[in-house]
């Protein structure tokens, strides 16, 4: 089947569960971290207390989820098991996000983030392997790209909603829980068609095992990663690069904080980013015919490393403007691209699993960002060291990738 045949209502069906979290996602990126500095301020704590405070607990929510990722994978490989954990799984992050709407101290808004950003993670790891079930090999690059593509300027919707509630209640608590909602209720209404469209077609037969044969299934599989060289260094260099990518979507509007930026400057800012992702998204799933997935990859990298050093001296609002055009620029490609040619690499049958693992690397990656950028915060008294450190995870994820390129 040729890239250029439309999609079908299977694969919009998934693609419209990216629409669908991303908005949650976008709240994670912009207004949720800023109203818990406030939540924070209020209880007499310092800003950078609060850049520190969120960078740890974004650290312990990606730390839960990257251990649980690979059982979970080995476990949703059995026939009817991915659809079913990932109901349960939405619904602890959709209740979680609509939690955060009626929870006013710092310490137990941390909780429940912590609540519903496992239940988004957890649901991303059977969402990015269902790509396996409901479109095929020469497709991957086109779907995958059109889901962060469109999962780009989906979530700009409620957002700007959300927004419009700020403004006019005075960017008060009250339009804060009201931008939650929001963001909730789009959440629910358009993971509908995924949950009624999209079916598991590749699985393994009988029922899961005994916990001691799950995680004897786990390590099996990662030894089966090991021995394929270009695997392995892949989801390597993966976890390298995409440590860098994850850490600048987090801690972005924290670190424009600290920096003194204007709140309303840094959410527009943020909001075009994800306008400026969205046509360069899907451009790189067309480019991807000609370059191939790796080659972008490369080139992303290397723009990333570029943006690190950029950011490094960021000190006005207008280089917060260029970075967040560049970062968009970036972002949607490298993400999508990532995850489609790794759909390649990988047996159908068990995407689950892989993407388990896959999955944990990427976890772990988003851990070590927002860790290494808090201890600069509280140790170093400002963000900016770690901006640099970035660098070297993108420098060593470039070489790991050139090295799974010539291991094909």
């Amino acid at each position: 089947m040729e890239q250029t045949a439309r999609l079908t209502r299977t694969e919009i069906s998934w693609i419209l569960y990216d629409v669908a979290n991303s908005a949650f996602i976008m709240l994670v990126s912009t207004t949720i971290p800023i109203f818990f500095a406030t939540l924070v301020e209020e209880a007499g704590m310092e800003t950078t207390t609060a850049s520190g405070l969120w960078g740890l607990v974004t650290a312990a929510a990606v730390l839960i989820l990257a251990v649980l990722s690979p059982i979970l994978g080995a476990v949703a490989d059995y026939q009817g098991m991915k659809m079913k954990l990932f109901v349960g799984f939405w619904a602890m992050g959709l209740l979680g996000a609509v939690g955060l709407a009626f929870t006013t101290h710092w310490l137990w808004f941390m909780v429940i983030f912590v609540a519903a950003r496992l239940g988004y993670s957890a649901c991303n790891v059977f969402y990015d392997s269902m790509l396996t079930d409901v479109t095929t090999d020469d497709r991957m690059d086109m779907v995958s790209s059109h889901g962060y593509a469109w999962g780009y300027i989906g979530s700009c919707l409620p957002f700007i909603a959300g927004i419009v509630v700020l403004f006019l209640t005075g960017m008060s608590a009250q339009g804060f829980r009201i931008s939650f909602l929001i963001t909730s209720a789009w959440w629910l209404l358009l993971t509908i068609p995924l949950l009624k469209n999209v079916r598991q077609r590749h699985y393994l037969p009988g029922r899961p095992g005994t916990s001691r044969q799950i995680f004897r299934q786990v390590g099996a599989t990662f030894q089966k990663i090991r021995r394929d060289r270009r695997l392995f260094c892949y989801i390597l260099g993966y976890f390298c690069y995409i440590d860098g990518v994850y850490t600048i979507i987090s801690m972005a509007t924290t670190y424009g904080n600290e920096l003194g930026i204007d709140t309303v400057q840094m959410i527009l800012a943020l909001l075009l980013t994800q306008f400026v992702a969205f046509p360069c998204a899907i451009a790189s799933g067309l480019l991807s015919k000609r370059y191939g997935p790796l080659g972008l990859i490369k080139r992303f990298i290397l723009m990333y490393m570029a943006i690190c050093l950029f950011g490094y001296q960021l000190d006005k609002v207008w280089e917060f403007w260029v970075l967040a055009v560049a970062v968009g620029i970036c972002q949607g490609g490298i993400q999508a691209l990532s995850r489609s040619y790794y759909g390649k690499l990988i047996p159908k049958e068990e995407s689950n699993e892989y993407f388990g693992f896959f999955d944990i690397f990427g976890k772990f990656a988003d851990f070590m960002g927002p860790l290494m950028m808090s201890f600069c915060a509280l140790t170093l008294g400002s963000s900016t060291y770690g901006i640099l450190a970035l660098l070297v995870l993108f420098g060593a994820g470039y070489l790991l990738v050139l090295r799974s390129e010539k291991a094909e």
